[in-house]
């Protein structure tokens, strides 16, 4: 299991959001590019970044700050937040990003997302992000109208490398994970499977790991790590553990 550390970007800080409300913002660092550096000195397999300027307005607002992080992490990163065009999607896998998370245009515009697999094959996943199982764009402030079993046959027949799935009603809440949706959803498909929202301490690393063995690929974690109910050594250790086993 990869544990990833998510550097949130809004307004040119490290935050965390609650439930992804753009009204209820913690932030946890000025320098956001410092901020993902230290979970690299720390050992971290993998950075997840999500540019939520982007994703709530739909542009690449934090182009420069990506590619400087990924420059000097010298990690794998996954990017999600305002890639709504091959163009940009492009530019951010040339500027150094792993791959790429996209949830509005996988959603809204089908053909737009198959064709973005096919030029970036095996870069791009999907994110999948619901409340009580209904799914949510556009920075989740809008219903998609769709439920994660509705779009899942589409995604993978899109080429989708791989999925994010959130639960947005536990994001930044440190509630526990959604082990039932989790474990639906990994015994639904063959692709790699990431989970996200709930993270809060080692216990819930605990409760995912059996779903390794069907699909899960990691964990993404953010407010957790900041606030320290979860130390990130530790669950790092734990996580590594599991790939040896």
């Amino acid at each position: 299991m990869i544990l990833f550390p998510a550097v949130d970007i809004k307004d040119g800080h490290c935050v965390r959001l609650e439930q992804g409300r753009a009204d209820a913002v913690t932030v946890f660092g000025d320098d956001p590019a410092e901020s993902a550096l230290s979970w690299v000195r720390l050992g971290a397999q993998w950075l997840h970044i999500v540019d939520l300027d982007g994703a709530f307005s739909g542009l690449p607002r934090n182009f420069e700050l990506v590619k400087r992080i990924c420059a000097e992490a010298k990690i794998p990163v996954q990017l999600g937040g305002g890639i709504r065009d091959i163009a940009t999607a492009t530019a951010y896998i040339e500027a150094g990003v792993t791959r790429l998370i996209i949830g509005t245009i996988a959603l809204e515009q089908p053909e737009l997302f198959e064709a973005m697999c096919a030029a970036l094959p095996g870069r791009v996943g999907v994110s999948l992000d619901a409340v009580n199982g209904q799914l949510k764009s556009r920075g989740w402030v809008a219903d998609a109208g769709l439920t994660v079993s509705e779009v899942l046959p589409r995604m993978e027949a899109a080429g989708a490398a791989f999925i994010i799935y959130t639960d947005i009603a536990r994001d930044g809440m440190q509630s526990g994970v959604n082990l039932p949706a989790l474990t639906s959803l990994c015994e639904s498909t063959k692709l790699p499977v990431v989970a996200a929202g709930g993270v809060t301490n080692m216990d819930d690393l605990r409760n995912l790991a059996p779903l390794c063995a069907k699909g899960l690929q990691g964990a993404i974690t953010g407010r957790a790590i900041y606030a320290g109910t979860l130390d990130f050594s530790e669950g790092l250790a734990f996580t590594k553990g599991l790939q040896a086993a």
